[in-house]
Protein backbone atom coordinates (compact mmCIF):
# COMPACT_ATOMS: atom_id res chain seq x y z
CA UNK A 1 0.00 0.00 0.00
CA UNK A 2 1.15 3.03 -0.97
CA UNK A 3 1.98 5.46 2.13
CA UNK A 4 -0.42 8.41 1.06
CA UNK A 5 -3.07 6.46 1.02
CA UNK A 6 -1.95 4.70 4.46
CA UNK A 7 -2.28 8.48 5.81
CA UNK A 8 -5.66 9.00 4.94
CA UNK A 9 -7.43 6.23 7.12
CA UNK A 10 -6.50 7.50 10.41
CA UNK A 11 -8.31 9.73 12.86
CA UNK A 12 -6.12 12.63 12.37
CA UNK A 13 -7.30 12.85 8.46
CA UNK A 14 -10.84 12.32 9.50
CA UNK A 15 -10.31 15.44 11.86
CA UNK A 16 -8.52 17.27 9.12
CA UNK A 17 -11.43 16.52 6.93
CA UNK A 18 -14.15 17.43 9.68
CA UNK A 19 -12.25 20.67 10.15
CA UNK A 20 -12.00 21.70 6.76
CA UNK A 21 -15.60 21.06 5.97
CA UNK A 22 -17.15 22.46 8.43
CA UNK A 23 -15.08 26.19 7.82
CA UNK A 24 -16.00 25.82 3.95
CA UNK A 25 -19.87 25.23 5.61
CA UNK A 26 -19.54 28.54 7.99
CA UNK A 27 -17.83 30.50 5.31
CA UNK A 28 -21.36 29.89 3.02
CA UNK A 29 -23.15 30.24 5.95
CA UNK A 30 -21.91 33.90 6.17
CA UNK A 31 -23.21 35.51 2.35
CA UNK A 32 -26.92 34.37 4.15
CA UNK A 33 -26.11 35.87 7.69
CA UNK A 34 -25.07 39.40 6.19
CA UNK A 35 -27.90 39.29 4.03
CA UNK A 36 -29.96 39.21 7.07
CA UNK A 37 -28.31 41.54 8.63
CA UNK A 38 -29.12 43.92 5.69
CA UNK A 39 -32.66 43.13 5.84
CA UNK A 40 -32.77 44.50 9.58
CA UNK A 41 -31.49 47.70 8.17
CA UNK A 42 -34.52 47.60 5.61
CA UNK A 43 -36.83 48.04 8.64
CA UNK A 44 -39.00 45.78 10.68
CA UNK A 45 -41.58 44.23 7.45
CA UNK A 46 -38.39 42.84 5.57
CA UNK A 47 -37.02 41.11 8.48
CA UNK A 48 -40.16 39.69 9.76
CA UNK A 49 -41.02 38.11 6.03
CA UNK A 50 -37.16 36.55 7.10
CA UNK A 51 -37.52 35.39 10.47
CA UNK A 52 -41.15 33.77 9.31
CA UNK A 53 -39.04 32.11 6.86
CA UNK A 54 -36.57 30.82 9.31
CA UNK A 55 -39.03 29.36 11.36
CA UNK A 56 -39.75 26.64 8.85
CA UNK A 57 -38.37 23.35 9.77
CA UNK A 58 -35.92 22.87 7.02
CA UNK A 59 -34.38 26.03 8.10
CA UNK A 60 -34.22 24.94 11.95
CA UNK A 61 -32.72 22.08 11.15
CA UNK A 62 -30.40 23.37 8.48
CA UNK A 63 -29.57 25.58 11.60
CA UNK A 64 -28.61 23.47 14.08
CA UNK A 65 -26.08 21.78 11.64
CA UNK A 66 -24.62 25.09 11.47
CA UNK A 67 -23.96 25.08 15.21
CA UNK A 68 -22.71 21.68 15.33
CA UNK A 69 -20.79 22.72 12.41
CA UNK A 70 -18.98 25.90 14.16
CA UNK A 71 -18.40 23.57 17.44
CA UNK A 72 -16.72 20.89 15.39
CA UNK A 73 -14.82 23.80 13.50
CA UNK A 74 -14.08 25.48 17.28
CA UNK A 75 -13.11 22.23 19.02
CA UNK A 76 -10.98 20.83 15.97
CA UNK A 77 -9.21 24.55 15.81
CA UNK A 78 -8.33 24.91 19.84
CA UNK A 79 -6.85 21.11 19.94
CA UNK A 80 -4.54 22.40 16.79
CA UNK A 81 -3.82 25.55 18.59
CA UNK A 82 -2.78 23.30 21.45
CA UNK A 83 -0.91 21.17 20.20
CA UNK A 84 1.27 23.69 17.99
CA UNK A 85 1.53 26.33 20.74
CA UNK A 86 1.62 23.41 23.55
CA UNK A 87 4.81 21.37 24.84
CA UNK A 88 2.98 18.36 23.17
CA UNK A 89 4.48 16.44 20.42
CA UNK A 90 2.75 14.03 17.93
CA UNK A 91 -0.93 13.74 16.79
CA UNK A 92 -2.79 13.33 19.93
CA UNK A 93 -5.43 11.07 18.59
CA UNK A 94 -7.18 11.07 21.73
CA UNK A 95 -7.76 15.01 21.72
CA UNK A 96 -10.14 13.91 18.64
CA UNK A 97 -12.81 12.42 21.60
CA UNK A 98 -12.69 15.58 23.31
CA UNK A 99 -13.34 17.64 20.60
CA UNK A 100 -16.37 15.25 18.94
CA UNK A 101 -17.78 15.86 22.33
CA UNK A 102 -17.98 19.21 22.61
CA UNK A 103 -19.59 19.31 19.62
CA UNK A 104 -22.28 16.83 20.40
CA UNK A 105 -23.06 18.29 23.59
CA UNK A 106 -23.28 21.81 21.66
CA UNK A 107 -25.87 19.91 19.31
CA UNK A 108 -27.67 18.79 22.07
CA UNK A 109 -28.10 21.50 24.09
CA UNK A 110 -28.84 23.96 21.08
CA UNK A 111 -31.56 21.17 20.15
CA UNK A 112 -32.70 21.52 24.17
CA UNK A 113 -32.42 25.61 24.29
CA UNK A 114 -34.38 25.97 20.60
Amino acid sequence: MRPAAASRRGAGYRAFLAHRISGLALALFLPAHFLTLGLALEGAEALDRFLAFAELPLVKAAEWGLVVFLAVHLALGARLLVLELGPWRGMRTAWLGWAAGVAVVTGLAFLVVA
